[in-house]
Order: structure tokens, then sequence, then C-alpha cells
């Protein structure tokens, strides 16, 4: 007997025998026989979460102080964090490290930074097991782990956990999102973002090619519409399988760019100036729980950090500038909780807000450096040498751009004694181990997982005061989700987490905290809590780590740490310098950067297989900014354009083609070249200053455009352009590009994304060329004279593959030559010579070395 779809009944098919099973695949639970109708299937199960499972929302900010938010005691309205807190929990005494991918690093594995290879950001790679500047092969994150219990997983927003050589479309995704556990990515791999037009942005593996965005896009709100639709997209696709999220947030990291009007609410409500202001919030800490008013404030001026000027001291103008910046942060922070509110939105409306376990942080504190006493129109331009203006000079140079700040046209910092203020009460900023650098506001909801937290819950949130550290976010979400942690990935066995669960201070109070003693350290600073005391190292760069004295703070009595008791306590700081060591050799802690470049300039000799002849067809998308800047970092090189439509042809360049043939960078600094009115054009934007030489005729028929830069040093660039070999312009005078720019990578045929010349795209937009082009060939020559003897990603190896320059004396920083340059066409035109195209030869494979301005340390 055989049913309808040939299955054969009891006495076996066709009423005859049944057939005997045969060997099974092992671990198959099913029974396989000859014929299919015989055989039982069996199906192996799949994870998957109860019922009652949360959604699990993770959303770092950068940069952000302690005191920003609303329920940590900001004038700005963030109404919904305030929902936040008022449904779950305010953790006062919650720490990360001092810097950005660090903190990514160790939110993403539950353990210490340097133990995952991330012991700096992400474009540190200076040989050494804690800064590899990738995640480990053998530690699972905490996508793996939500994965592997049956969630969906996605990441979107800032990544900065993957090395620098390794960001473009052909690079090693080993570190990337996708590799690390999150079924969809999108986002951006850099250190920062422009907001307005950001340079590279790329969905799961892939980068997304833009040549222009839409007028009034703003890259917060683009984060954050793709982190809806993926969460109604999953929710619809598979309604019963819960999600784990980890949006990162370029904002408020520099430059802080706001949408066009956003700060108008803000007009005016910051010129009674950062005194005013952060004795306000003060007293709103107090009074909100979240710290008390007796145990004080840092000073504003601290002789630990930055010199943070009056308020009344600054000019007019000053004051103008300086008012303006944190306006606009304000208007950032403002963004963000948008944000919060349309996450929670589309929570609500699908029905799961009560069953989402929410954790909202910032991944360091607010960012001291590079904006100086009132802010800085373009944060990067503290990479140029040759222009360093005085505050009034800056004032003047600036306060006719205003209205510009925050727009595209810049890239703005706020001044130090504004990021003091959003530290508030603590001393120092972001890359500092005292407080301010690692203490971050926290807030935490999960209404059906947590309730109201306690009977002191009375519809404004718990506070919470034990201590906590970014390790612990793992564990406890894995907890409260009812998810095991991993202990091995790809065979290998993981490394035990560093963090422990905080649940059941969440839950009580008054609960001792669980995570015992830490250590930190950023850029050689360090420091070391154990409970009723920390202490930190006073350090003086350049100078033996075994010199620095540590100071001594009482946790509970002076959580702001004013009142250093060292010399009460010898023997107590002795012996957390003692655990500090014994921490630092279990998490690869050594060597530290000592406060010399070595720290950034020390590269992987790989590298230098991207500084080689590079052939652009109009094929070609943009060049990634650190793939590209291995073409022109520092060095001379060349450019060679071949104009027609190839070998043959009677073409070649013809009257009336225009358009741009190269734009590298945007408007934070770059070159363009570019063809109008039968002209070639040449413009460099030195970091807001604009450069030009005197356009050349282009003869009719002209086969190649060629472009040589030599790099005789301080900090110069010296180009020439020829037509058809014959020298046309020469003793161009511009400045040298290095390091961070130009940041928004390479284009060929036309400008892209930000436009290096913002007076040419006000006129003809992107400008993409109109005639035929064959192919665009760089050619990278040698570095300036003036790098420093060599580096790791330069020097010969040994036979072991070891860098033989690795371990060479670090340039005087102190003794930087400023060249003195006129701005303007500074073109002298010679009669036509002959010129065979060949670079300058410079010192071949070197790296030149920047002075970085603290704030510059991308993070």
């Amino acid at each position: 007997m055989i049913d309808d779809i040939g299955r054969p009944g009891p006495s076996g098919a066709a009423g005859g025998p049944a057939e005997s099973a045969l060997s099974s695949p092992s671990g198959f639970a099913g029974i396989v026989t000859e014929s299919l109708p015989t055989a039982t299937p069996s199906w192996p199960p799949k994870p998957r979460p109860g019922a009652d499972a949360p959604d699990v929302i993770v959303m770092l900010v950068d940069d952000m102080g302690y005191s920003d938010i609303g329920p940590f005691g900001s004038e700005i309205p963030t109404p919904h964090l305030d929902a936040v807190a008022a449904e779950g929990a305010r953790l006062t005494d919650f720490h990360v490290t001092p810097t950005c991918s660090p903190t990514r690093a160790s939110l993403l594995t539950g353990c210490n930074s340097h133990a995952v290879g991330m012991g700096a950001v992400a474009n540190v790679d200076d040989g050494f097991p804690g800064y590899a500047a990738e995640l480990p092969a053998h530690q699972p994150t905490i996508a793996e782990a939500f994965r592997g219990a049956g969630y969906t997983t996605m990441a979107i927003g800032k990544w900065h956990l993957c090395r620098e050589q390794d960001m473009h479309a052909a690079g090693d995704r080993n570190s990337w999102p996708l590799q690390r556990g999150f079924d969809q990515y999108y986002g951006f791999l850099e250190a920062q973002a422009n907001l307005h037009a950001p340079a590279q942005l790329y969905e799961g593996n892939s980068p997304v090619h833009v040549t222009e965005y839409p007028e009034g896009y703003y890259l917060t709100d683009d984060l954050t519409d793709r982190a809806v639709g993926m969460i109604a997209e999953s929710h619809s696709s598979d309604p019963g399988k819960p999600l784990m999220m980890y949006f990162a947030h370029a904002a408020v990291h520099t430059p802080m760019h706001i949408k066009a009007g956003a700060a108008d609410r803000f007009r005016g409500r910051y010129d009674a100036g950062w005194e005013r202001v952060r004795a306000q919030r003060r007293h709103r800490q107090d009074a909100l729980g979240v710290v008390p008013a007796g145990v004080g404030t840092a000073p504003l001026h601290d002789e630990t950090g930055p010199d943070v000027p009056a308020w009344d001291s600054l000019s007019d103008d000053g004051r103008s500038l300086a008012a303006r910046h944190m306006e606009n942060y304000a208007a950032m922070i403002v963004s963000i909780d948008e944000s919060v509110g349309r996450i929670r939105d589309i929570q609500r409306r699908l029905g799961r807000l009560e069953n989402t376990l929410f954790v909202f942080l910032s991944d360091n504190g607010a960012s001291g450096g590079g904006g100086g006493d009132v802010g800085i129109m373009n944060h990067l331009s503290n990479l140029d040498r040759t222009h360093l203006p005085t505050t009034d000079e800056r004032i003047d140079e600036e306060i006719g751009r205003l209205d510009d700040l925050g727009g595209p046209t810049t890239w703005p910092q706020y001044s130090t004694a504004w990021a003091t203020v959003a530290n508030t009460p603590f001393r120092r900023h972001k890359f500092s181990t005292y407080r301010g650098g690692h203490q971050v506001s926290f807030v935490m909801s999960w209404p059906a997982g947590l309730g109201e937290l306690g009977e002191e819950n009375s519809g404004h949130g718990a506070v919470r005061h034990q201590y906590a550290h970014v390790t612990d976010l793992l564990p406890t979400l894995a907890e409260l989700a009812g998810v095991r942690v991993p202990t091995t990935r790809g065979g290998a066995t993981a490394r035990p987490l560093d963090g422990t669960s905080m649940v059941q201070a969440l839950r009580n109070g008054e609960a001792p905290g669980a995570h015992g003693d830490q250590y930190y350290e950023c850029l050689g600073e360090r420091a070391y809590y154990a409970g009723e005391y920390e202490a930190v190292a006073q350090r003086t760069p350049l100078t033996r780590f075994s010199d620095d004295t540590w100071a001594l703070y009482a946790v509970e009595q002076d959580p702001v740490q004013l009142d250093d008791v060292a010399g009460e306590h010898p023997g107590t700081v002795a012996e957390l310098v003692s655990r500090w060591e014994d921490a630092a050799a279990a998490n690869m802690v050594h060597p530290m950067s000592n406060g010399s470049p070595l720290h950034f300039l020390q590269r992987d000799p790989a590298e230098e297989r991207l500084a080689c002849e590079t052939v652009l067809l109009p094929e070609t998308p943009p060049l990634e900014r650190f793939r590209a800047s291995r073409l022109i970092d520092g060095r001379s090189f060349t450019v060679d354009i071949e104009l027609g439509d190839g070998p043959g042809s009677d073409g070649g360049y013809r009257p009336g083609d225009e358009g741009v043939l190269i734009a590298h960078g945007g408007q934070e600094a770059g070159y363009v070249l570019y063809i109008e009115s039968g002209r070639v054009h040449l413009e460099q934007n030195a970091w807001g200053r604009t450069i030009t030489a005197e356009p050349a005729p282009v003869p009719t028929g002209s086969r190649r455009i060629s472009l040589r830069v030599a790099a005789p040093g301080k900090h110069r660039w010296i180009a020439a352009l020829a037509i058809d070999d014959i020298v046309v312009r020469e003793e161009v005078e511009m400045q040298q590009l290095s390091w961070l720019v130009p940041f928004s990578g390479l284009s060929v045929g036309t400008m892209h994304r930000s436009p290096v010349s913002w007076e040419l795209h006000r006129r003809r937009g992107m400008f993409p060329y109109t005639g035929p082009w064959q192919r665009i060939v760089y050619r990278p020559g040698g570095h300036a004279p003036d790098a420093p003897g060599g580096h790791a990603g330069c020097a010969p190896a040994d036979g072991r593959g070891h860098a033989v320059a690795a371990r060479r004396r670090a340039p005087d920083v102190t003794k930087a030559p400023t060249p003195s340059l006129e701005w303007g066409p500074s073109l002298r035109t010679r009669s036509p010579q002959r010129w065979n195209g060949s670079s300058s030869s410079q010192r071949p494979l070197t790296r030149p070395w920047v002075l970085l301005a603290p704030a510059l340390r991308a993070g």
C-alpha cells in the first residue's frame, strides 16, 4: 500500500518487505534506507531562544562627557534618554577605557583591551601583541555569543576595530563586523566621519559608492534610518526571533557637524560662559543623586591638564565663537537623543519595547585637546605645522565664518573648557587615566525583565553607585538574556572573561560591586582601581616610567580625585603599583608609548606593498583614505593622466572637454586637478586656505597631463605641471599632506562626497570630466629628507622578519622646522622645458613624522 505522495504503508513498498536501514552519517538522528519513501527524515535542531527572550540594543556614543545628558545633570534636553532612565537605572560609577577602539574591543569581548590586541586606537600598529589593531582569532564577541543562541545580530555605525591597511576594498576582513558575528552591518571602519559627507560607508563587506550625498544628508539620521529598517525587517521576517543590535554613533566625535538650523534653539544659551554652565550641571547632579555635592568638583583649570582661560578673559569675538561651538555640540547631543527616540518608537510600534534590554553609554570621556581656548573651525588643521596662529589670530581668521560653523565646509572641535564642562565633576579628558578620561554616563532599562529595580524607583529610575567596567557588559547581557558565552572560537580556547555580571547590583542597590580590581593604561598614562583606593601615575612624557610618581585617592570619600593621600599611605601606593605591574604583564600592556611619535610611526612593513605604482581607470571607484595615502603620504609622487580614446585614435584633448581629473581629499584638506575653459587648474585646499597655480592652456590633441610633486622637507611640496612632457608650470609651493589628511579618499574623473574645492563645487557641482580618458597612474616616490631615520614599516628586515629600525631613537619633536609660506598663486612661468616624468631620488621608503596634537590621536 502506497500513500498519495509515494510513501509505503506499514508493510513496506507495494506491500513487500520493509527496506533495510543503511549506515547513516554520524550524528544523524533519522534512518537512511535505499529509497526515500522508506527513509525516516530528521532535521538538526537550530538554536531558538525562548518566547520571552528580549531584544538587546547597545548604543555607544563617541567622546560624550559624563554630564552631557539629562539623567546626569545636563541642561541639554534629552527626553528619550530621560525615559530610559525612568524605566531602568543609571550607573553612576561606570568606567570604560580612556579611548575609542580599546573600549569597543572590551565591550564586544568582555576582556581587557590589551589582552585582545587593542591597547590603543586601531590606527596604531606598532608590532606587539597588545597593540595588534585587530581582534584576535581565538576570542568570540558578544555578536557571536548571541547569534549562537539563535539571535539575529546587526551592527550600525563606527567600527574602528581593524588595521588601517585592511580598510580598503581588497583588505583582509578577518576583523570586520560580519566576520566577528554580525549578520548585517552598515557604517564606517574609520575613527571619525564627516557627518555631512562620510568618506567611505560600508554595507556588509562592501564599500558603498556615492559620488554626492543628497541635500540635507546627515550621518546620524542615516545610521538611525538603517537601524530602524533592520529592526522592522527582522521582526517582520521572523517575528519570534529576537535581535541583538550594536549601534555605535559617529557623534559627538569631531568633526562636530550639525544639521542646518539644529542649533538655533540654543542661541544665547551658553553666553554665560563655562564656569556658570558647569556650576549649574554640578548642582543638578547633586539633586539627581548622581554625584553628591559634598565630594566636590575638580577645578576647571587643572594643573594636570590643558590650560583653561576664564570666560571673561576672552574677547567679545572669542566668546561668540566659543559659545557657538557649544550651541552646536548641544544640537549634536539632541540628535543622539532623537536617535534613541526613534529606536524606542519602532520597538514600541512592534510591541517589543517592554521586552527590550536597552543600554546607552559613551566610549570615553569628552575630548579636550585640539580645540584650544575658543574651539577651532578645522580640527585637522592642527596637522598643519606651517601655520600656527595664536588664539587671537585664530579668532580673527574664523569669526567671519561663524555661521558656517558645523556645516559641510568645516571640521569643528569645541574648546578644552567645554570638554571639561562635559566631564563635570571630574578632571581631565579622553586619553587620561584620571576619571575624566574613563568614567562615563551609563543608562540601562528592561521593563519586562528588570521591572522597577527596587523600592527607590518612583518613576525617576534607580541610581546605582557600585563600580562597574565596560568588560562587565557582555556577561551582564548574556546572563539577563540567558545566552551562553562561548569558551572557544575556531577550535581555539578563548581567554576567560575579565568582566563580571552586574545583575545583582542592578537588582539591588545595596549589593556589593562584583568587578574587583581594574588596571588602566593609555599612551603611557596608568591607573589602578582596587576598591577602597585607586592610584594614578603622574606621567611626564619622554621620561622613564620608573620616574613617575603616583597619586592615591580614597574612592568612597573622594570619587572626584581631589585629595592625594599618597603621602599618608606609601605602603598602599606600593601595593597598587605592584598590582598594576602584575596586571600589565598578564594583559600584554608592554611596551607602552613613552610620549614619542614612535607609537604612531612604527608600522608593519607589509604596508609598503601599497606604496606602489597604481593604475586608476574610469571604472575605478574612489580609493579609501589610508590606501590612497600610501601614494602621497609626506612623500614625492607623480601622476600621469592619459587623455583620449586610446592608442591609434585621433583623440586626445578636445576643445570643450572639461571637468575634474583627480580629486584627493575633501573640505578638510586635499588637492584637485581639473580642466575648465580650456585650461588645466591645480588647486590645493590647505586646511581651509586655498593655494592655486596659474591655469595653463591645454593644446588640442594633448594626450598626457602630468603632475610632479617633490617633497623637499619642511612640510612643503613643490609641484610642477607638464602637458605631453612639456613643463608648463613649476615651483608651485604647496603644503605637504600626511597621516589623516587627505581624509576623504581619492577619486578620478570627478570630485566625490566632500568636494576638495567648495568654490568649484558651488560653480560646477562635482564637475565630472566630459571627455574621454584612458587611465591615471600614480607613482609614489621618496619621503621628505627631514623624515625620521626610517621606521619599522619601511626598514629592511633581518632573517626573522624583524624590522631593523624598530628600536631607533625617536625624532626630537620640539625642533620641528616651520617654513614661512605665502598663500595664493605662487607659480613662476618659465620657458617650456622637456621633462621625462621621473620622480626625484629622495631617500626611499621612509615615513614622515607628524607632530601629533593630543586630540589628533585618532579615536
